[in-house]
């Protein structure tokens, strides 16, 4: 599926809507660009699981964690993952099998451990198209 937004407010209910319908246990995985929008469509799927505190991504922690909505939110960013080994440290497998959502940023850094029926959702600009354009391709096990 493809969707096409034109402001950040779209990309936001996008994610939202993703929010919205997410079940216990399922992993999405996010790729695009610096400056493409994957925190601002974080920012709505956090809303759409109920959870109302700011949302940033992790950059340095790796890992951010949210109890407050219908869910448990595990997000991950793992852009400054030096190996595969560093998310055996986290513990990967406790959030990726749990009984909440996980959305991991730069997920393609870490293919090899993302499960076969994780939500794919990648993010692109396209300038000729205008500066707030983005690109929106969702695969994997999802209806919006």
């Amino acid at each position: 599926m493809v969707i096409e937004t034109n402001r950040a407010e779209d990309t936001f209910a996008l994610g939202r809507k993703v929010g919205e319908q997410a079940r216990a246990g399922q992993v999405y995985t996010l790729v695009g660009d610096l400056g493409v929008g994957k925190t601002v469509f974080t920012q709505g799927v956090a809303r759409g699981l109920g959870i109302t505190e700011p949302i940033s991504s992790p950059t340095f922690t790796i890992i951010q964690e949210y109890e407050e909505g219908r869910l448990p939110f595990f997000h991950f960013d793992v852009y400054r993952i030096g190996d595969i080994e560093e998310m055996e440290e986290i513990g990967y497998e406790d959030y990726f099998y749990g009984e909440g959502i996980c959305l991991v940023e730069w997920a393609n850094l870490i293919e090899e451990l993302i499960p076969a029926d994780a939500v794919h959702v990648a993010i692109e600009k396209d300038l000729e198209r205008g500066f707030d354009y983005r690109r929106i391709t969702i695969t994997g096990g999802i209806n919006l």
